[in-house]
């Protein structure tokens, strides 16, 4: 379960990026965050993996208080996470199989099953066929299952992604979103911001809209 209460993020600037947030996701749902460019988006979901921290209030993810958790606890917290942010962080001196095997060998996972899991992700997000190719010669909708696999290597329980079909054209954004429905079906939670609901289709969704840093709807 993901639970803002009362969350405001200001920046040393003064910005005021988050205020007065409070809502609930639970365990196995998935979550659109619609809103505009600026809303507060990307904030919010970087506040949920703690790449950074609330102001005032409380981000809670499985119990914990995740703008509490000391610097030696946060690796541990984001064991449960797959992430697809925006700068996507690609490898191109390596392989796209080398790309979605890095968490593993970071993790320090044994390297037959981690072959195992990096030829399933990739199969699952039908990039499995382009494991010997370098990110450069991917399509924009290719590298986007790339990050994907990535994500989901490891098998978390949350799946967070930041305008992942940003840039790509409607067939690819399409398929990108089915991915995503494929995960919330087997139980994953899945938390998406998007500026493009109708990408979803009829994907069930729980829709949490954003404008100025505030929670509308």
């Amino acid at each position: 379960m993901i639970s803002f209460s009362e969350v405001f993020k200001r920046y040393p600037n003064g910005f005021e990026a988050l205020r007065n947030v409070s809502f609930t996701v639970e365990t196995g749902e998935m979550a659109l965050i619609n809103g505009h460019s600026g809303a507060g988006k990307t904030t919010l979901l970087r506040l949920i993996a703690a790449i950074e921290r609330p102001t005032t209030g409380s981000v809670i993810v499985n119990g914990q208080d995740v703008g509490r958790l000391n610097g030696t606890a946060i690796p541990f917290l984001r064991r449960n996470f797959g992430l697809v942010f925006q700068d996507q962080k690609l490898l191109f001196d390596r392989s796209v199989f080398e790309n979605v095997l890095l968490p593993l060998q970071i993790s320090g996972f044994e390297p037959k099953a981690a072959v195992r899991r990096v030829r399933a992700a990739l199969d699952k997000v039908g990039l499995l066929s382009k494991e010997k190719a370098r990110p450069i010669t991917l399509s924009g909708g290719e590298q986007q299952r790339m990050c994907i696999a990535r994500a989901i290597v490891s098998r978390p329980s949350i799946l967070i992604a930041d305008e992942p079909t940003s840039n790509l054209d409607m067939e690819y954004a399409r398929d990108i979103m089915a991915i995503f429905k494929s995960f919330h079906q087997v139980g994953v939670t899945v938390l998406i911001s998007t500026h493009d609901i109708e990408l979803l289709g009829d994907i069930p969704q729980r829709i949490l809209t954003l404008s100025h840093g505030e929670l509308t709807g």
